[in-house]
């Protein structure tokens, strides 16, 4: 296995995902292109404010690994968007509750599978406890998933994170109905709520545990007993040591580990949040494979 590029033989289905409450969202199905090795689906589970086409070289890789993948946009991004952005009335919290749920199962049913691997990029991997059919989920990779808790980052970046989410953003919505996090340079402009919501939860630490924490009927993290790896560049600023553990702390009965990667290590100048997925850096494509299959990871790998 090689991580040349990936052929366009695995060409993405466009693919419709109702969500428990109706709403409709936009994805892309890659079947799995060996057909000799039954594997596990994957659900790529995008970070917040990145849309699925980022996803899709890494996707037909996977494919052509022997994994059918499904990528999708959340509600309000991408296009899973319907309307004016100032219209809708997405929240993060139905990110996990309601679509990341909704592409679990379609997954399942469009597989046959009984499980998946979920593989989230940042808050792609920040929801766990928020899915009712979190059991459905056989192990996960978190790529740069961490709380974003703005006291376990670098003091400037944090300075800087902090008064985009939490000044600019707020002010965003007043006057425009909707998050500018694109200004910020922290992806798509994105729904107001989600907007609000991920700064509050940035600031509280313990991510989508504030969420939960008057609902315990929809409250899954201590529930969740899957396998969980997260790997996390040595030069990302949100991404950190302290970010990562604050995660993990808060599915106290997953068995977890956590490493972190110097893109030195790997013949790459840098690495970051999101770099892992492109196809420039696609050096990382192998490693971040053994975790998918569920190796014990290590530093040096």
């Amino acid at each position: 296995m090689n991580a040349t590029t990936a052929s366009a033989q695995a060409s993405p289905q466009a693919v419709q995902l109702t969500c428990q409450d109706g709403q409709v969202l936009s994805g892309q199905f890659l079947a799995a292109s060996n057909h000799t090795c039954a594997q596990l689906p994957v659900l790529i589970a995008p970070a917040t404010g990145v849309k699925q086409h980022f996803y899709l070289r890494f996707a037909r890789w996977l494919a052509e690994q022997g994994h059918a993948v499904l990528l999708f946009d959340y509600r309000g991004v991408g296009l899973s968007l319907q309307g004016p952005l100032a219209q809708c009335k997405a929240s993060l919290s139905e990110w996990g509750q309601q679509d990341q749920a909704a592409a679990v199962n379609w997954l399942l049913q469009h597989t046959g599978a009984e499980q998946l691997i979920l593989v989230g990029n940042s808050a792609g991997a920040q929801m766990l406890g928020l899915l009712p059919n979190h059991a459905s989920i056989a192990r996960v990779v978190g790529v740069s998933s961490s709380s974003g808790w703005f006291g376990g980052m670098p003091r400037g970046f944090s300075i800087k994170a902090r008064f985009g989410l939490r000044c600019v953003v707020p002010l965003g919505v007043r006057l425009l109905g909707y998050a500018p996090t694109s200004f910020l340079g922290l992806g798509e402009n994105l729904p107001a709520k989600v907007g609000l919501q991920w700064g509050e939860w940035c600031a509280a630490g313990g991510y989508a545990t504030n969420a939960v924490r008057q609902h315990p009927e929809q409250d899954f993290h201590a529930q969740v007993r899957m396998p969980i790896t997260i790997l996390y560049a040595s030069d990302d600023s949100i991404a950190t040591t302290a970010t990562v553990q604050d995660l993990l702390r808060t599915f106290p009965k997953a068995p977890s580990q956590s490493i972190q990667i110097r893109p030195q290590d790997h013949g790459l100048k840098d690495l970051g949040h999101l770099n892992w997925f492109r196809q420039s850096h696609q050096a990382m494509w192998p490693l971040m494979y053994r975790a998918i299959n569920g190796h014990q990871m290590q530093p040096e790998d």
